[in-house]
């Protein structure tokens, strides 16, 4: 029982380190998205 978990502790500890050589190795791109501006909304008049 103890050997089993041993085992699967580093299996998952292997695969997190495979996973970071290969995001470093490969980093994903940027998303490039396109600024919406947003206008002023004169409707509402504020009260002095």
């Amino acid at each position: 029982m103890g050997r089993l978990l041993l085992m699967l502790l580093l299996l998952g500890v292997l695969a997190t380190a495979v996973g970071a050589v290969v995001l470093g190795a490969f980093p994903p791109e940027p998303q490039v998205k396109q600024v919406q501006k947003v206008l002023p909304n004169d409707r509402f008049v504020h009260a002095p």
